[in-house]
């Protein structure tokens, strides 16, 4: 907890969960809404219902601060063991491309302090007790933990979660571009395929709809039969760093109630989904 209402944890634990409730040590369970996510960072915030009362709250540290070599620990709850701790070393640090674009941005501490099912969202540690990082995903070939695991950095999360105020849109979807656009006969170079959406979100709740169908195309999964999102707020999507960028100003700041829109090809037809 960074606050006694607030939480970090992975953007692939909660974002298109329909329900979310956090569980503290002593037992007790709070419903949560989430915030914001961010897929590619694996970064998301969650808001507790009521606050946790007597909260012990957290440190976020400087990760630009933290050097290979340096002695980390994860807690968290592999395979459903609860509060787990694991003590490595870092091993490196991964930083995305540079970019102003919130959604592509992603920076990773690579540890090899034992990771595995269960930990993800979990926070790792300095010697000094300030979380530098949020366990995000392991590296292996057997499906356990190999040495290799990645925690997004808290200078990223503190970024994009508590400076920037993009509002969750409670969506999974993927881009179509090239042969792939074509193959869906988009009537532009780009759109996005919705695979699922979170009913009471702000994208459900205007009336996007996720597929239905498992399918394999050109090697990458999909679940096809949902909208295919072409424009929001009246910008077309194309996967540009300078139109993401565009697209997040676009709803920086925005609550769940206010004017917005976006034109979706569903069914062969290009229809516009807007809450006034």
């Amino acid at each position: 907890m960074i606050s006694e209402k607030q939480v970090v944890t992975a953007s692939h634990v909660v974002k298109v969960a329909e329900n979310v409730m956090v569980q503290f040590v002593d037992g007790e369970v709070i419903p949560a809404k989430v915030l914001s996510a961010y897929a590619n960072a694996d970064l998301a915030l969650l808001e507790l219902v009521w606050p946790r009362k007597n909260a012990v709250t957290v440190t976020l540290g400087d990760s630009d601060k933290v050097k290979i070599g340096q002695e980390v620990f994860v807690v968290g709850a592999p395979y459903g063991l609860s509060h787990s701790l694991s003590v490595g070393y870092v091993s490196g640090v991964l930083t995305g491309k540079k970019s102003k674009n919130p959604f592509t941005m992603s920076e990773f501490i690579q540890t090899d302090a034992a990771i595995n099912h269960g930990n993800s969202g979990g926070p790792m540690f300095n010697m000094e007790g300030e979380v530098i990082g949020v366990v995000s995903q392991i590296l292996s070939e057997s499906g356990g933990f190999q040495g290799i695991g990645f925690a997004a950095t808290s200078n990223l999360a503190k970024y994009l979660l508590l400076e920037r105020h993009i509002l969750w849109t409670g969506m999974d979807a993927v881009p179509l571009t090239g042969d792939l656009a074509k193959l869906f006969n988009l009537p532009q170079p780009a759109g996005l395929l919705v695979q699922k959406v979170v009913f009471l979100s702000s994208f459900g709740t205007l009336g996007l709809q996720g597929g239905t169908i498992e399918a394999v195309i050109a090697g990458e999964k999909l679940i096809l039969g949902g909208d295919i999102i072409l424009s929001l707020n009246g910008i077309p999507f194309d996967i540009s760093d300078e139109t993401l960028d565009k697209i997040a100003s676009s709803v920086e700041n925005l609550k769940e109630n206010d004017p917005f829109q976006m034109t979706i090809l569903r069914g062969g037809k290009v229809m516009v989904l807007k809450r006034n």
